[in-house]
């Protein structure tokens, strides 16, 4: 099964999209699509059910090799900052027979809803050691997600540390993230400044990044 776009932008005013399932197995499968508010606690993604997104439909069944178009309708005009939404979308397994196991997918997409007025993104990194562990911390008082992917930072003494794999890049608006930073003794002390890179939705990222008491 393939689902083609992966996230969704909704420009200013724009208040419907679509999204095409494809069933690529050799028998029917049938699938679920339910919409969520989406927003963030700490390196966590936070869904909450809403019913400002519209799934139509929101149940289908889908031949071998046939196309589903899913029209996703937004109730609700984003006011002043981006409005954050995620679908999830389930396959729903078949009855159970005797001997087999039936693995399933579940995809979880996100929809960027842009408001009326021009929203830009705003992100202020810091860096805290917490019980050793060493955490870059991101803020996003703008008014639009960013995403930051191939997380680097370069100590003084040279060293590369990269964050954790398989953290989410993204940071929504009036969010704070935080990223675990693979590092070993000795940790940089308060004060310090690093150097990160990396690349982002605004483009290429590269400041330096001070170490501060945790907060």
């Amino acid at each position: 099964m393939s689902v083609v776009p992966v996230n969704i932008l909704m420009a200013p005013g724009e208040k419907a999209a679509t999204l095409t399932v494809t069933n690529h197995g050799t028998g029917n499968t049938a699938i679920q699509i339910r919409a969520y508010a989406w927003s963030q606690k700490g390196d966590e993604d936070q869904l909450t059910a809403s019913d400002d997104v519209v799934v139509s439909p929101p149940l289908a069944t889908l031949a071998p090799g046939a196309d589903q178009v899913v029209r996703l309708i937004l109730r609700k005009t984003p006011q002043g900052r981006e409005a954050t939404y995620r679908i999830l979308l389930d396959q729903i397994p078949p009855p159970s027979e005797p001997g087999v196991v039936h693995i399933v997918l579940r995809l979880s997409i996100p929809i960027f809803a842009q408001p009326q007025t021009r929203a830009t993104q705003n992100v202020q990194y810091h860096i805290e050691i917490d019980a050793g562990q060493m955490v870059l911390i991101g803020v996003n008082d703008g008014l639009r997600h960013d995403a930051i992917r191939d997380i680097e930072l370069t100590a003084s003494d040279g060293r590369k540390l990269k964050a954790a794999p398989g953290s989410s890049p993204y940071i929504l608006s009036g969010d704070t993230r935080r990223w675990n930073i693979a590092a070993q003794a000795p940790l940089p002390l308060p004060s310090e400044t690093l150097r990160l890179t990396g690349h982002s939705d605004a483009g290429a990222v590269e400041e330096q990044v001070r170490v501060v008491a945790p907060q």
